[in-house]
């Protein structure tokens, strides 16, 4: 039985890949998560008594911890998410997002250079270290052209920039002590159990809620969409077959300007749960000052992951979204339960020390 350690499994993608692997794989798998605000266990109530399964409270930034954890569980492999995500938030305060995304996972590898140094020579083999980020390191798009793995990174905000020197310490492991990486960079992700921060979640619980749909500028930038399970399926088939020391791309091939999201949403919003006034939910829409260094664009080429390991997305954005939106609607507990007394769906970036 393959054992395996998925750090942030508490997170929007990481439950998603655990709930994956428990459906799907004969695999012991350990959610080692530290329960910040966007980790919530509930996204796990479905498997969480099932043997295969194991979860422990940990910071990544505790080496001590880590190292224990590790050392305990003896893990085949490793798949890193454990990280703070969200823009708005790293431009608020930056350095949470320097202490876990850099901190944390440089304490990581030095935990796996050890451990895997320790193993067998079949064992090394086996062992993987997949390193899982984002398509934001390499800036902003114009308007044509996709990031490829060979796109120069070009972070524009705290988060990226976090996201960014994560990856080349991962690289730089690779090369300079054979520790067996892999890593992934990734397009936007939305589906069920996505904490209401984000675009896609907030905007259905505004909606709901009667409040206005806050989009920044004029909706012009265009993110490309993938739905949460396509990509849980492509983390793990990366992991299993993927080819040590490379970058896969994992997109969902569906671009997308902000403000026709936000109308998608309220269009099936309108099919499906109906203002009482008869209005269109898109009456709440309100456009507001773009946020400091906002990339205008992000695309993926995802060939190199189809060509190589034969993962291509199931869901178009047209039934992604269509699924997402039903599943909040009959989740409203989940909703409420996620949010603790440090969110409460308000604006966030709007620092004062920024430019404008």
């Amino acid at each position: 039985m393959t054992r395996i350690i998925i750090t942030g499994g508490a997170g929007f993608i990481g439950s998603a890949v655990i709930r994956n692997l428990i459906a799907s794989r004969d695999w012991h798998v350990l959610n080692l998560d530290k329960l910040t605000y966007a980790g919530n266990l509930e996204s796990l109530a479905s498997i969480d008594n099932n043997p295969k399964y194991q979860f422990v409270r940990a910071d990544i930034c505790d080496r001590d911890h880590v190292r224990k954890i590790v050392y305990d569980f003896k893990p085949d492999g490793i798949m890193h998410l454990a990280a703070e995500s969200h823009v708005d938030r790293s431009i608020d305060g930056p350095g949470d997002f320097i202490q876990t995304n850099i901190i944390g996972t440089y304490n990581l590898l030095e935990v796996c250079r050890s451990y895997w140094n320790g193993l067998s020579e079949t064992a090394q083999a086996k062992f993987r270290f997949h390193h899982v980020s984002t398509d934001e390191v390499y800036g902003s798009l114009g308007d044509q052209g996709l990031f490829t793995e060979e796109t120069p990174y070009q972070p524009n905000s705290p988060y990226s920039a976090s996201k960014a020197s994560s990856d080349h310490l991962v690289r730089a492991w690779y090369e300079t002590y054979g520790l067996p990486v892999i890593t992934t960079n990734c397009s936007n992700n939305y589906g069920p159990f996505h904490f209401p921060e984000k675009l896609i979640p907030l905007m259905i619980l505004n909606a709901l809620e009667g409040k206005s749909l806050p989009v920044y500028g004029k909706g012009e930038n265009v993110r490309d969409w993938l739905y949460v399970e396509d990509h849980a399926e492509a983390l793990i088939t990366v992991f299993e077959t993927g080819r040590l020391g490379e970058t896969y791309n994992i997109g969902g091939y569906n671009e997308k300007k902000n403000i026709d999201v936000v109308k998608t949403i309220c269009g099936l919003l309108d099919e499906l749960s109906p203002r009482k006034d008869g209005m269109s939910y898109e009456k709440q829409i309100a456009f507001v000052s773009d946020r400091p260094g906002h990339d205008l664009r992000y695309a993926i080429d995802a060939s190199k992951i189809t060509k190589e390991l034969g993962w291509r997305p199931r869901e178009s954005f047209e039934s992604g979204i269509r699924k997402t939106v039903n599943w909040y609607l009959s989740n409203q507990t989940w909703c409420k339960h996620v949010q603790d007394g440090s969110y409460r769906r308000e604006r966030l970036g709007l620092s004062t020390n920024t430019r404008t």
